[in-house]
């Protein structure tokens, strides 16, 4: 590595953590003034903050790299402009090809620290953090699911008409057992209540209903049917409240194979909102290849001397960095509708700006 390639990854370096440290203090201090109440009001002590606090930093870190990202390229390549330090660079011979190389240098080491922040260590500390904020900021939420089908093992389906969290009740409740595509057993009760001493489900006023057709007769299948019935029946089943909670509330605290798994299980069960965690986990794999390519731009868009000084520069890339979150954010929401399907819509916007970059190289002046 040429001293160049150390002086331009030094600088690109230390300005995004220089601007990742200055926007998380600005706002832990905004969290903080707004939240002191809350905390007064719960009598929390320092350790207590301090550690809530060390869970909702490394969110909001991985929320704000890849916009970071590309304002620290822009910064630094607009200053290395408006020095004469990269006419400088190219007089010398160097193309601007091989400028780019410190920079994607950069990225790469700024990828795989934000792969593993996003999918291992964030969604761990989003869990505590979560919890800590249903525990005393009282954020916790009412929901009521209605006709609620589910595989909750192989040639066993669930129906609940509702079930509510609070409560963890479900109303009109029925089991179905299936062996060779035929109904063997079916289980109803009026409602459905979870124990949480005997970690057992409380079927009430339930009904047991065993169907036996091994006789036929004249092509027919004559059908022997045993029925039991009872006021209340403690019973285990393969599945917790967990599994009627609310998906959207979540998926952020899952880790990558956990996200894997549970996208497995929902397809499974044939539950609804699968889209919502397959575009989640492919995004996470999508973030990384998005500090490359707004990178690329970043350099593209600043790289060219100004008369008028680096405003203009900081401008643009906030205002394309701002048509980038929009044009993400939407992908997203249609993507968790049902379309486009969840990895066109990780992965969209990086090809589309990807583009609009070779683009912009091949036309805009440097």
């Amino acid at each position: 590595m040429k001293i160049l390639d150390k002086y331009i990854l030094k600088k690109v370096l230390s300005t995004f953590f220089f601007v990742v440290l200055i926007l998380m203090s600005i706002v832990t201090v905004i969290d903080l003034t707004e939240k002191m109440d809350k905390y007064s009001r719960n009598n929390l002590d320092t350790i207590t903050i301090l550690g809530y606090y060390a869970d909702f930093l490394p969110w909001v870190a991985g929320l704000i790299t890849p916009i970071t990202v590309f304002i620290a390229i822009v910064f630094v390549t607009s200053q290395m402009a408006s020095r004469t330090e990269i006419i400088a660079i190219l007089s010398s011979g160097i193309s601007f090809i091989r400028m780019l190389f410190p920079y994607f240098i950069a990225a790469f080491i700024l990828a795989l620290i934000s792969f593993y922040l996003n999918g291992w260590v964030i969604p761990k500390s989003n869990r505590d953090r979560a919890e800590f904020e249903m525990r005393y900021f009282n954020k916790s939420t009412s929901f009521d699911r209605k006709n609620l089908h589910m595989q909750i093992e192989p040639n066993i389906y669930l129906y609940l008409q509702n079930y509510n969290n609070q409560s963890n009740t479900g109303y009109q409740f029925s089991l179905e057992r299936f062996k060779d595509n035929r109904l063997i057993e079916k289980l109803t009760s009026d409602n459905i209540q979870w124990d949480t001493t005997k970690q057992k489900w409380t079927l009430r006023y339930w009904k047991k209903r065993k169907t036996d057709s091994l006789f036929t007769t004249v092509g027919r299948s004559q059908i022997n049917q045993l029925s039991v019935s009872g006021d209340a029946l403690d019973t285990t089943l393969a599945i917790t409240p967990k599994d009627f909670a609310d998906d959207q509330m979540y998926y952020d605290g899952m880790t990558i194979p956990e996200l894997r798994k549970h996208i497995a299980k929902m397809r499974f069960r044939g539950s609804t909102g699968v889209a919502a965690f397959e575009t989640e986990m492919h995004i996470r794999y999508a973030t990384p290849f998005t500090i490359f390519v707004l990178v690329f731009m970043g350099v593209i868009v600043s790289s060219r001397k100004s008369r008028g000084g680096t405003g203009f520069q900081i401008a643009l890339g906030f205002l394309l960095s701002f048509v980038f979150i929009i044009f993400f954010m939407i992908t997203r929401t249609f993507a968790e509708a049902g379309f486009p399907p969840p990895i066109v819509a990780a992965w969209l916007p990086n090809i589309v700006f990807t583009i609009l970059s070779l683009v912009m190289y091949k036309y805009v002046p440097r």
